[in-house]
């Protein structure tokens, strides 16, 4: 293997390139649009542009990223997490294109992937497994039947999904139909295919998951176990290892149904089991991810395994690098730093980081896809980097961490870093451990402020033209943002449907993103507060409501990309109110 394409972007990018430096392989980064000046670009031996501005113009487009691979002279591919990671058919695309597949084969990444095929598999080896659905449902009137049967709480589950995407849990019966559409909905927009199944839902779980390694010499080890309970909207937010708090037997129940999962699978590489764990002690097996996860730095702080360089030896066709599972060696904990606004819900927001001073000392390691002036876009996930720490103990690891977040400075664009001194400083984490899969949502109560919100910034498209430098043909792409310093010609080209005149009846997008469905037709009577339409924005759906009551027209199409405050629909409630119609901003 002696180069690697990267099939992905932030701070993942970045850990597998330096992964690259220390292994040996050259590193190859492909990058959409609004990347063309992120960090990972600037550290990878190689770059090229994807031509795209959306996720599914680019890191989503199997072709682009094969005929790069090609271009390049690259001979293997690193999916990352997210995005394809989990997709067999770009595994079987690799492959066919005569590339090394770091990671499992397809057939694997397609049965374990289907969380179907999965529960069929720990069935078959005798995991632990809760009720639920004899395969997928068709309707909301049979995820209802079965809440009727089984009772509730009931999560509503699709079939492709991951990541807490097509994920919903249903506390209320009168709630079961709309979140059972709610998550086919996503799983369509999220993996291209809507089967949902239901199962019953261990009421206030942490959540427990263990890391396998598995070579092509029939070696299958796990190699420790972490708790990923502090979650919001079923997406983490803390993780550590070892998982603390568990008795020795349940420890070892879940090392041997991950062990038994991933070898009746036939499992390589690098993966994670993970499994709910209640209150009074039931464990339930919930699903495999096929791939590098993104707490993986917790498992690396306390085993020294480097999990990148082992899925490099793996793909090689080398043993794993250890022949038992290690030792665990003190206790270490993440801290994903998402650009969200923990006091506004944890609403993900885009702009440009301002000032980025990240922390430093005994125990604390930084992963990080972002400097100072680095742009957050609004089409991408949040996550921008992670801040690990360790210590001897985890009374230890906790005082570090206090220290680290004390230090660790973002401005510019709104972070979860309030929320994290919270947690840190909170009973329920550092002393008592309480803290499950809804803690945030049930039993957080302290109220954190507001944060500004982030100054527009210029859209990060770029002009592509081509020019000739010495006798050849060469493509170039220009920043917008850099146009717009040439002068009026480049403000006059930009100016349509820059401002919109204000008025009580107009219906603006919440946040930057992409509107998914209108819940409304047009003509309809609306109420003020009622939802009319849903946003996706950042892999979170985010409603539109109603400012005022009365007839509404809508001006924006489902599937339109939208700004912040774009106009895209106006209510008239019979009081004056502005006329013109005019189109929302959206970004191309």
């Amino acid at each position: 293997m002696k180069k690697v394409l990267i099939a992905n972007r932030g701070e993942i990018a970045v850990r597998i390139i330096r992964a690259c430096k220390d292994y040996g392989p050259t590193s190859v980064a492909v990058y959409a649009d609004a990347d063309a000046d992120a960090l990972f670009v600037t550290l990878a031996d190689e770059a090229y542009a994807l031509h795209g501005v959306t996720a599914k113009d680019s890191y989503l487009d199997i072709d682009k990223l094969i005929a790069i691979a090609k271009r390049s002279g690259a001979d293997a591919v690193h999916p990352g997490y997210g995005f394809l990671s989990e997709r067999s058919e770009f595994a079987q695309a690799v492959i066919d294109a005569g590339l090394i597949w770091i990671g499992p084969d397809p057939q694997v990444i397609e049965a374990l992937g289907d969380k179907l095929k999965a529960r069929a598999i720990a069935q078959k080896v005798g995991a632990p497994l809760v009720a639920g659905s004899d395969g997928a449902i068709s309707s909301p009137a049979e995820a209802l039947a079965f809440a009727k049967k089984f009772g509730l709480p009931i999560a509503i589950k699709a079939a492709h999904g991951g990541g807490g995407r097509g994920l919903k849990i249903a506390r209320e019966l009168g709630e079961v139909e709309e979140l059972f559409s709610s998550a086919t909905r996503e799983a369509v927009a999220a993996f291209g295919r809507g089967e949902c199944y239901v199962e019953q839902f261990l009421d206030r779980p942490r959540h427990i998951e263990a890391q396998v390694l598995a070579d092509r010499l029939g070696n299958v080890l796990v190699v420790g176990t972490r708790d990923c309970s502090l979650q919001r909207r079923n997406q983490k937010l803390v993780e550590e290892a070892p998982a603390p708090f568990l008795s020795d037997e349940q420890r070892e129940k879940i090392h041997s149904a991950a062990r038994d999962i991933c070898a009746e699978a036939g499992y390589t590489g690098a993966g994670t089991v993970e499994f709910l764990l209640s209150a009074d002690g039931v464990i339930s097996f919930l699903e495999v991810n096929t791939r590098l996860q993104v707490e993986h730095p917790v498992t690396e702080e306390t085993t020294g395994l480097d999990l990148v360089i082992e899925q490099f030896r793996i793909a090689e066709g080398l043993p794993i690098s250890v022949t038992e599972m290690p030792e665990p060696r003190g206790h270490a904990i993440e801290f994903r730093i998402n650009m969200e606004d923990p006091g506004r819900g944890f609403l993900p927001s885009a702009g440009q980081i301002s000032a980025f001073t990240a922390p430093s000392g005994p125990g604390v390691r930084l992963d990080s896809g972002v400097v100072t002036g680095s742009t957050i876009p609004p089409m991408f996930d949040s996550l921008s980097a992670k801040l690990i720490v360790w210590g001897a103990t985890r009374e230890q690891a906790i005082a570090r961490a206090r220290r680290a977040l004390d230090e660790f400075v973002i401005e510019g664009v709104p972070s979860v870093l309030p929320f994290h001194r919270a947690v840190v400083a909170h009973d329920d984490f550092a002393t008592d451990f309480r803290v499950h899969t809804r803690w945030i949502e049930t039993d957080f109560a302290e109220t954190l402020d507001a944060a500004s919100r982030p100054a527009p910034t210029a859209t990060a498209d770029l002009l592509r033209g081509q020019i000739e430098i010495d006798g050849k043909r060469v493509e170039i792409g220009i920043p917008d943002a850099f146009l717009r310093l040439l002068g009026p010609l480049s403000a006059a080209s930009n100016s349509d449907a820059k401002s919109e005149e204000k008025d009580a009846g107009a219906v603006t997008a919440p946040v930057p993103g992409l509107l998914v469905h209108w819940n409304v037709s047009d003509g309809a009577i609306v109420e003020k507060g009622e939802v009319l339409a849903m946003m996706d924005v950042m892999k979170m759906e985010t409603a539109v409501t109603a400012p005022v009551s009365g007839t509404i027209t809508i001006l924006a199409e489902a599937g339109s990309s939208l700004t912040a405050g774009a106009v895209i629909a106006r209510i008239d409630s019979g009081k004056d109110s502005t006329t013109e119609q005019a189109k929302p901003e959206t970004r191309t």
